[in-house]
């Protein structure tokens, strides 16, 4: 199956590392990139042209989640706008100084709170059930009277479980602390709404959602303080100051129109060819498992652990597929994956995992494909045993 021509054109199944620029999107941000070079914050006509297309651009990431235009604040990506939720929350915390985050939050989150802790916070990991879910039990216990702010992913970037954020934030938001989702994985894949999430604070990351890497948004609720983390002008109310990248706010409004647009055909063609992708590489590999069930799982991703097997060594031995594992490469071998290992999975099933993340161009054709593929890589590492 790994003919030269495949090789040249592998299958991508890797959409939620990241997504390629949608068409429809760049088309929006050339002329911008061409032409509309203006500094939104000039009085000119060229200054208030660039000012007209990021308002627009804002407020389309708004109707995405269910927010404001004035409560959208743009910035380079998912990691930004993790810390600015973080740190520009503990800087300017009117109440304690606690942290309660997931045990398998992406590091933008977790790498922030151990900085934290460093300085002197009180930070509690909570873990997660066997079926990738945050124990929301253990959360609210965690949840006390110095807790600042609760921050859980509104769906893991590994296993695609889908976290119950909603009572995460009933949970947190009674006991007067803020809460931060980051739902870079979520949006385009399941519907999004801050108001029936009772989040304070939501991050948007611009290359998940077929925008270009870059650019993100932080949904700050209006009325919320946040200490910036950079100082200079005033743009995005003071929270992120620079001259604003009007061509990838702009592009970052399309993706998410055309999110919106799509979301309901998209989710149901992925959840069907996900269940093709997993009944075909079932009837080929026994014992085949499947992480998350898929009724609380992103409808575009499929975790598998193949038994008796690296999903490094599959992956290398089907070059026609793009894809991941949750394991960590380094010199003394393979770790396997933080998150995988927080659902109680032993290390050695773990580094059998392989995340297959399915986008708007796959299509049946590469499903059987890739699944040949890799029950053919599968079944090499097993004959080699």
């Amino acid at each position: 199956m790994s003919g030269s021509s495949i090789d040249r054109n592998p299958i991508y199944l890797d959409h939620n590392a990241t997504t390629p620029v949608a068409p429809e999107v760049l088309d929006a941000m050339l002329p911008w990139l061409r032409d509309g070079f203006g500094n939104p914050s000039s009085a000119h006509p060229e200054g208030r042209r660039a000012r007209a297309a990021l308002e627009a651009a804002r407020a389309e990431v708004a109707a995405a989640i269910g927010a404001s235009g004035d409560e959208i604040v743009f910035t380079s990506g998912g990691t930004e706008a993790n810390n600015l939720a973080v740190f520009g929350t503990a800087r300017a915390a009117p109440r304690g100084r606690g942290l309660v985050v997931s045990a398998i939050e992406h590091p933008a989150i977790l790498a922030p709170a151990a900085q934290l802790e460093a300085e002197g916070w009180s930070v509690a990991r909570v873990g997660v059930t066997s079926d990738g879910v945050v124990d929301v039990a253990a959360l609210r216990a965690s949840v006390t009277g110095d807790t600042a702010l609760v921050s859980v992913m509104l769906a893991n970037n590994e296993t695609g479980a889908i976290q119950p954020v909603a009572e995460v934030a009933g949970a947190a938001r009674g006991a007067g602390a803020r809460v931060h989702s980051d739902a870079a994985q979520a949006l385009g894949k399941i519907p999004v709404d801050v108001e029936a999430l009772g989040v304070d604070l939501l991050t948007v990351v611009g290359h998940k959602v077929y925008a270009p890497k870059g650019v993100g948004a932080l949904y700050v609720r209006r009325g919320l303080t946040l200490a910036p983390l950079l100082h200079g002008g005033g743009q995005e109310r003071g929270l992120r100051p620079g001259t604003e990248n009007v061509a990838y706010a702009v592009g970052l409004g399309a993706a998410c129109a055309l999110a919106r647009r799509r979301l309901e055909d998209d989710a149901a063609r992925w959840t069907r060819l996900r269940e093709r992708l997993f009944a075909r590489l079932a009837a080929r590999v026994p014992d085949l498992a499947r992480a998350i069930d898929p009724a609380r799982c992103l409808p575009n991703t499929l975790s598998v652990r193949f038994p008796g097997a690296r999903g490094s060594g599959v992956l290398a031995a089907a070059p026609s597929v793009a894809a991941s594992t949750g394991s960590a490469c380094h010199e003394g071998g393979e770790s396997p994956s933080a998150v995988l290992l927080a659902m109680d999975l032993a290390p050695e099933d773990a580094l059998g995992a392989v995340r297959l993340s399915l986008g708007r161009s796959t299509d049946e054709r590469a499903i059987d494909r890739a699944a040949d593929a890799l029950a053919d890589a599968y079944e090499a590492t097993q004959s080699r045993a």
